[in-house]
């Protein structure tokens, strides 16, 4: 019996990771399915894109998984990207291969893979459409896709101006900002960083990030407002949650808190909820794509603390809060 295993690419806000698909059928004859994922952010120095196709075989799809042979294009593709005003291409990215070396371990082979990179620092412009070129160079075949950038955005609350930040208020608070022009959905959070000093005396500066559920936008227009809402106390029961008692740790100390918002664009929304974890006892899912002549996605995403971060110090009652309070009085801040 052949086997077809589908590669599929799971991009989350800033990380890969990686799943697939198998379908058997016999009687199939072979197509050849090109698989793409990239998102584009105006931020990033470099883009990358995924590029792999489905493959067949009489071997078993796990086994042949681990070879890249199985499903790599090696150096058969030429990959282009167009920036376009309306249907004029007003400038043209030239990928070129590039070797990862730090793929978790799963089902495809590990730890090295094969992605597309460009230098796009400070290139991209969100007033602009891009389209992705990717021809194969044995059997001509093109795919395409289009996409928008998201725009920046203003967050307004917490005040960006004010410096601290009081999560000793048991009353709600709210994170508030604009949206921005082809922007979906919204996934807001506070990361709190700090350090921590063990027996040895060796200092360690750590994170742990406070996440709040999606937003999404009524629309792609911008400037409307939104809002996510929270407690302040709710703070410190993270923090619990996520920085274990460790006898070894002999002081933790507050650094700052950034607030971040990541964005995602329309189609990328669309795709993170055809592939949300669901409760329903149907078999078979819907498929989303919005690549020409393959599947997968070519989107985009936009993270606010990188252009215009929004950073916040604890106030003093905050913090001695964090020493001394219930949840938190044990960490050793």
């Amino acid at each position: 019996m052949r086997k077809y295993l589908g590669y599929s690419l799971i991009i989350s806000f800033a990380i890969f990771c990686f799943s697939c698909k198998t379908d058997f059928n016999p009687n199939a004859t072979y197509q050849d399915i090109t698989v793409v994922y990239c998102l584009l952010n105006q931020n990033d120095s470099i883009t990358y894109i995924k590029i792999n196709k489905a493959f067949l075989g009489d071997a078993n799809a796990y086994v042949m998984a681990q070879n890249p042979d199985s499903s790599s294009y090696g150096n058969n593709l030429e990959v282009k990207m167009e920036e376009l005003i309306n249907t004029t291409v007003s400038n043209v990215f030239t990928f070129d291969t590039t070797t990862v070396y730090n793929k978790e371990p799963g089902i495809f082979y590990a730890p090295n893979q094969v992605l597309y990179k460009c230098i796009t620092a400070h290139l991209l412009d969100p007033t602009k459409r891009y389209r992705i070129n990717i021809k194969n160079k044995l059997t001509g075949k093109v795919i395409t896709s289009t996409t928008t950038l998201v725009n920046s955005f203003t967050i307004t609350a917490p005040d960006p101006n004010a410096y601290y930040i009081d999560f000793t208020k048991t009353m709600k608070k709210s994170i508030l900002w604009t949206s921005a022009v082809n922007g979906r959905r919204y996934q807001a959070k506070f990361r709190f960083n700090y350090s921590e000093t063990n027996t040895a005396n060796i200092t360690t500066q750590k994170y742990v990030d406070w996440i709040f559920p999606d937003v999404k936008s009524a629309d792609l227009v911008g400037n409307s407002p939104m809002s996510t809402d929270y407690y302040g106390t709710q703070f410190y029961q993270v923090l619990k949650s996520n920085i274990p008692v460790d006898p070894n740790i002999i002081k933790r100390t507050p650094i700052i808190i950034e607030m971040q918002i990541t964005v995602a664009a329309d189609e990328f929304s669309t795709y993170l909820d055809v592939n949300a974890p669901t409760s329903s006892i149907a078999q078979v899912r819907p498929e989303y794509t919005n690549i020409t002549n393959g599947i997968g996605i070519f989107s985009s995403r936009y993270d606010n603390h990188v252009d215009t971060p929004v950073l916040l110090n604890l106030t003093a009652v905050s913090t001695d809060s964090l020493k001394h309070g219930q949840y938190t009085k044990l960490l050793g801040f």
